[in-house]
């Protein structure tokens, strides 16, 4: 408490609040990535081979290989991650004693998700799965020139919002739902408009009106495995199909652009006309290469532009990477306590007087200012809001997790 106090102290000379800061984090949900417990495999009767793009590495010990496993992790995850939180599912991770092919979806079959929300006092994200089915052909889905395979894919997508919807209404708030595709090609394409029409007149027919309590988002890329040289649903694509849709927004993933390209730059520019900028925060060490999420300077910039333009309502934070070479409950305990320190970091900067600094072009004193922020106590503050939210702090999170590991999962086999 006293290093504490003394913190407070040192931000109080630069107007900082530090318990108001941590009011505000406490307050912020980040959604877990169901997908990092299981490697993406997801609970279809018959087993799931990754495929249409996606593909995690590592064979580390303990992966979830059923609903409850998963859940059980999830919450030992939870009881170390303070804050609001929330859960982001995919449509493979449906729990049903019978076979359901991804066009025939029902909320029922997510009933259980709904169950385990409740439990742990979580809000649901849902996005549809466009990978690793026998429908995904040539790496093609909702652009694909077979017109019973967009069909298919449509129903997929209309289903999945109807999923989506259903979160909202049994657990309340609302329900993110985000589409992302593999479509695209690996050698140069004759046509590239053709798979853009389909793709956009397959996404008309799937957001055909509004649904209460869901939040509609369509997530780009610049390529994936096997469509190196042309990927469908292109940032400008995207980026055009939701100017002329109001109701449906861009979602940002970081791990899908130039490694040149900052999605912390691109945050203003869509706050500036949409309500809504839904993230995808993972990390890109070789382009969308989603290795656990870590306190570094790109991070912090995303973080700053949340805070600093007031958009902790409009930013929906979610978090997309799985790495199979570690242990799975540390990489979202890791990963969430990051993105919580990137958050308390920017919430602990003096903005109006950086702002009145930059308007009166007064450069060198905004660039001293920012310099001097970076060394003050964050770490004390941290610590205290890990005391508040009555998780553990430094490192006696991972011995948990490591008994966890000994007792529990590396049993699995």
């Amino acid at each position: 408490m006293k290093r504490y106090e003394a913190a407070k102290e040192q931000y109080a000379a630069y107007g900082i609040d530090t318990d108001k800061a941590l009011e505000i984090l406490s307050e912020i949900p980040i959604s877990l990535q169901c997908w990092q417990g299981d490697d993406v495999m997801g609970f279809e009767r018959g087993g799931a081979k990754l495929s249409g793009g996606i593909q995690t590495t590592g064979n580390y010990p303990g992966r979830a290989r059923d609903p409850q496993e998963l859940m059980e992790d999830l919450r030992v995850a939870f009881s170390e991650i303070g804050g609001a939180k929330r859960l982001n599912l995919h449509a493979s991770y449906l729990i049903s004693d019978e076979t359901v092919d991804r066009d025939a979806l029902e909320p029922r079959h997510f009933a259980a998700w709904v169950d385990f929300a409740k439990e742990q006092h979580l809000g649901l994200d849902f996005n549809p799965t466009y990978f690793s089915h026998p429908m995904v052909k040539d790496n093609l889905t909702l652009s694909s020139p077979d017109a019973g395979v967009r069909s298919f894919w449509v129903e997929h997508g209309k289903r999945s919002r109807l999923v989506a919807a259903s979160f909202a209404r049994e657990l309340g708030g609302y329900s993110l739902c985000n589409l992302w595709i593999p479509d695209g090609y690996k050698d140069i394409p004759a046509d590239r408009l053709g798979p853009r029409l389909r793709l956009k007149d397959s996404l008309d027919k799937i957001y055909t009106h509004e649904l209460a309590g869901v939040i509609d988002s369509v997530e780009s890329k610049v390529f994936g495995i096997g469509l190196e040289s042309f990927t469908v649903g292109s940032n400008e694509f995207y980026a055009a199909y939701v100017a002329r849709h109001p109701g449906v927004y861009q979602l940002l993933d970081n791990g899908h652009f130039h490694p040149t390209e900052m999605v912390s730059e691109k945050l203003s520019a869509l706050l500036a006309f949409n309500a809504y900028v839904p993230l995808h925060v993972t990390r890109p060490v070789r382009w969308d290469s989603d290795h656990v999420v870590i306190l570094d300077d790109e991070l912090k910039e995303i973080a700053k532009e949340i805070i600093r333009n007031d958009a902790i309502s409009r930013v929906l934070i979610g978090l997309d990477f799985f790495d199979a070479s570690i242990n799975r409950i540390a990489a979202w305990i890791i990963g969430t306590r990051n993105m919580q320190k990137a958050l308390l970091f920017a919430l602990l900067q003096p903005f109006e007087a950086m702002r009145q600094l930059q308007d009166s072009c007064r450069f060198t004193e905004l660039l001293a200012l920012g310099e001097e922020m970076k060394t003050l106590d964050m770490g004390s503050v941290w610590e205290e809001f890990l005391d508040r939210q009555h998780v553990d702090k430094g490192m006696g999170w991972m011995d948990k997790v490591l008994s966890y590991e000994k007792t529990v999962q590396s049993v699995r086999g």
